[in-house]
């Protein structure tokens, strides 16, 4: 009897504490769907940032590989910050210009954005915190792009001061005209770059440009006869680690554009971008059968690239069997626009044609595959050629090219011209031979390569016979 009084007594107390939490929520007012929604959406755009930051590992590991052991160290500093300075003058004026408003030039608000504070007519909330954070994500990887083709031979005090010029004027001017309701809006019904081809790739590919040419070659890159070296990286693995790390990086970059998860599109906008990369390395490798008779490594990673870059313009307005064909194209295009530029300028790791050439082709892509469908969802432009048998779209994307290479290159190439001018831009012979880890930053990232075994003592290395027996 006092079992079963005891049973009871268990059942009744496990049934109160279930009952009571489903009461209490049942006075509770149901959550809103839109409330929901947003959070969703939120979310998304919080891990596609999230994404887009890890392309940072990619770009340091890229610019690594492809520059020699004595430069290896260098690449980390540089990563790290630009990427701090360029935080900070997103936050207090890159994002007010590029996104504090639809003026036809510049944004008007949203100056050191805080919560709260006016942005575009609208309070800055949590929501628009996560879209000042992703969109800081494209200004910081346009930065990273300038870099590539200066490895080796730049001062470091280049970096912070041109971070700042870029983060605060350069890259939110491009921005605005492009994502934030300006200029390129103006254009017919819009200029279609849904995730960038041109507003972050091609911006940060001809900056590089600028600062090649007052840069000049490394030494040894051109001989007497003025044919161009072969200045291998020291770690293909590494740039072949970067590529995989950046191709991942993509599927946030350009399925994050979508900024929330209505309909799935950004489903459908990552399978695009994925068939775009592979599109490139098979564009790639036909090229190199055709030119160079061999499967050169970095040069199968940069057609990887080429196709992310070209169909990031594209990922929101084409359908499925266009995406391999952008690529493709963006593939053949990298490995040819190499050859060419490397008879002209020392870009080491191909910055200027994977970016800048394959960003060109996927924007006016768009003019030629943007199809009806995906354009009526998207509310940007008109459909392109292959569909509309129209021109119209193809010359709008054509003039945008235009304008953000002109504008981007003379307000690039006037920052390193009084750069060169007054702290200077390129390190001294003496210290390019030595190499930037020791000339810039005093120690080497590989040290046991460069520093005699007797004086390794300190960098844990084993002692030599003489010194063990001693």
């Amino acid at each position: 009897m006092r079992r079963t009084l005891l049973v009871r007594g268990l059942v009744a107390g496990l049934l109160a504490l279930l009952v009571i939490p489903a009461s209490a929520m049942a006075q509770d007012a149901p959550i809103p769907i839109a409330d929901v929604k947003g959070e969703l959406d939120n979310t998304w755009v919080i891990v596609a940032a999230a994404l887009v930051f890890f392309m940072q590992a990619g770009f340091a590991l890229l610019e690594i590989g492809m520059s020699r052991g004595k430069n290896a160290g260098a690449g980390i500093a540089k990563i790290l910050v630009n990427f701090a300075i360029i935080s900070i003058v997103w936050w207090a004026v890159g994002f007010g210009i590029a996104f504090g408003g639809t003026g036809k030039w510049i944004g008007d608000s949203g100056w050191f954005f805080q919560f709260g504070r006016d942005v575009g007519g609208e309070p800055a909330d949590n929501g628009t915190a996560a879209f000042f954070i992703f969109q800081f994500m494209f200004a910081a990887v346009s930065l990273a792009i300038v870099w590539g083709t200066t490895l080796e031979r730049i001062k470091f005090i280049a970096y912070p001061i041109f971070a700042i010029v870029f983060g605060a004027i350069i890259y939110p001017l491009i921005a605005h005209w492009g994502f934030g309701g300006g200029l390129f809006a103006t254009f017919g019904n819009g200029v279609q770059d849904f995730a960038g081809s041109s507003v972050v790739h091609l911006t940060g590919a001809t900056a590089a440009f600028a600062a090649c040419l007052l840069l000049g070659p490394r030494k040894g890159k051109y001989g007497a006869d003025g044919k161009p070296r072969a200045i291998p990286g020291h770690n293909m693995p590494l740039v072949g680690l970067g590529v995989i790390i950046l191709w991942l990086g993509w599927f946030g970059f350009n399925g994050g554009s979508t900024l929330g998860t209505s309909d799935n599109a950004f489903a459908s906008v990552v399978s695009v971008t994925n068939l775009g990369a592979a599109g490139g390395v098979i564009g790639a490798v036909i090229a190199l059968g055709l030119t160079l008779k061999k499967m050169d490594v970095g040069m199968i990673g940069n057609g990887a690239i080429a196709g992310l870059v070209a169909i990031t313009a594209p990922s929101g307005y084409v359908e499925f069997w266009a995406a391999p064909i952008i690529g493709l194209v963006g593939g053949l295009i990298v490995v040819f626009g190499v050859l060419a530029i490397d008879k002209l300028i020392d870009d080491p790791i191909g910055a200027t044609s994977a970016h800048g050439l394959a960003g060109i082709w996927g924007t006016l892509a768009c003019g030629i595959f943007a199809s009806p469908r995906l354009v009526e969802s998207v509310g940007i432009g008109d459909p392109g050629l292959w569909y509309s048998g129209s021109f119209k779209q193809l010359g709008y994307q054509a003039l945008a090219v235009i304008i953000v290479f002109a504008v981007v290159f003379i307000l690039s190439y006037l920052t390193f011209f009084i750069i060169k001018k007054t702290v200077g831009l390129r390190v001294s012979d003496q210290e390019e031979d030595a190499g930037l880890d020791i000339s810039e930053h005093g120690m080497y990232g590989y040290p046991e390569q460069f520093i005699p075994a007797p004086e390794l003592i300190g960098y844990g290395a084993a002692p030599t016979t003489k010194e063990a027996t001693a």
